[in-house]
């Protein structure tokens, strides 16, 4: 180690060369001489050889932790002369600032970077930008590393989300707290800004190709090619959409893997795009069994029908497999007065039904409950065999 200057020394530099003599804390300019595996020596001019060990060499702006000889560094000097007689500074307590300074120079100008993830929790990962630790909340995933558990399982979720460990990934910063040394950063906001572009050649009315790529409870993700540019060049990133519940099928579905599954492939076509979600229909490609519903069904016709549910609404009841009407727990009521419908009703099995209205376009039928119209199972089957 080079010895460091002392105090008689610094003194007849201040009375010589009018030298200012920094203060612990200060920061202080220098020319790198020499670096080796633990420490790095810096040419500090007048005030002599200042050394900066171990982890303190790491500049922390880019994580960059390399440094090179004639690199001009600045470095807060951390003490005058340490145990070994050192001059002591610090890159990184100088570059902490900076390193903020940044960090909110790149949310204002939603500048997407690369970040690789170091650690996961149940609540998302972990990464580092600027050598500042920062968290991705699992809210903020893009869809290709979003853990889609179909029962929701915390554990499992924990498992896909620690497989991402190592990864590299693009990041766009979303919030930055220096007082609180709170960093948050969003995978799914950098996604949108990459996908912006692909998304924009879309229009609604577009029909797609895909492949399941999760299915929840309101519905299922679709994961198809994006479409080619101006050039009729064709890219190799995929974008996804999501076919709502309500879109999967015409009929009423209570759990959309009655449907589809992770996997299977499906046509879908763009009811809609906003921002960087994207709608999809796979029933609007199918012919709408309701704009046929007068060529089989008539008010005041009777028919069969068997019961999906029961809500507080009332029976919700199926004719057939496209076709399905709601008796209405008021009209119940007229029929049976003071009765509760699950008194009468069970889910499954089949009833005689009055048609009291039919509303093609709103996919809406009335019925009204026959007094005594419950059918035997045996009687249906023998019925349907004939």
């Amino acid at each position: 180690m080079t010895k460091a200057i002392t105090e008689k020394d610094l003194s007849t530099l201040l009375t010589e060369d009018s030298v200012m003599i920094p203060a612990v804390g200060d920061v202080v300019t220098g020319v790198v001489i020499n670096v080796s595996s633990n420490h790095a020596l810096v040419d500090l001019g007048p005030l002599g050889t200042g050394v900066v060990l171990g982890k303190e060499m790491k500049s922390g702006l880019g994580g960059n932790a390399k440094l090179f000889v004639g690199e001009e560094i600045s470095a807060t000097l951390t003490s005058l002369e340490n145990e070994d007689g050192d001059i002591e500074i610090s890159i990184r307590e100088a570059s902490y600032e900076k390193s903020w300074e940044d960090l909110q120079e790149k949310l204002e100008n939603k500048v997407v970077v690369d970040t690789k993830v170091l650690d996961a929790n149940k609540g998302g990962l972990m990464v580092e930008l600027n050598g500042i630790m920062g968290f991705l909340p699992v809210s903020q995933l893009a869809n290709e590393h979003y853990p889609r558990v179909e029962d929701g399982d915390k554990n499992k979720i924990l498992e896909l989300l620690k497989a991402l460990i190592g990864v590299t990934i693009n990041v766009r910063i979303l919030d930055t707290d220096r007082e609180n040394e709170k960093l948050i950063v969003s995978e799914k906001a950098a996604q949108s800004e990459r996908d912006r572009e692909l998304i924009n050649r879309l229009r609604a009315g577009d029909e797609i190709e895909g492949e399941v790529s999760g299915v929840v409870d309101f519905g299922a993700f679709v994961k198809f090619d994006a479409p080619t540019d101006k050039d009729g060049k064709k890219s190799s990133q995929k974008l996804e959409g999501l076919v709502h519940i309500s879109e999967l099928a015409w009929q009423l579905i209570d759990d959309p893997r009655e449907i589809v599954k992770t996997g299977d492939h499906v046509k879908a076509k763009i009811i809609g795009i906003e921002d960087t979600r994207i709608s999809l229909s796979m029933k609007a490609l199918k012919e709408d069994p309701w704009t046929k519903v007068a060529e089989r069904y008539a008010v005041n016709q009777t028919v069969s029908g068997k019961i999906d549910k029961i809500n507080h609404f009332g029976a919700f009841v199926y004719l057939d497999k496209d076709i399905h009407g709601l008796a209405h727990v008021s009209e119940f009521h007229d029929v049976y007065p003071g009765r509760k419908m699950e008194d009468i009703f069970k889910v499954g099995e089949t009833y005689d039904w009055k048609i009291l209205s039919i509303e093609p376009k709103a996919h809406r039928m009335g019925l009204l409950p026959i007094k005594d119209g419950a059918k035997k199972k045996k009687d249906v089957e023998e019925k349907d065999e004939k």
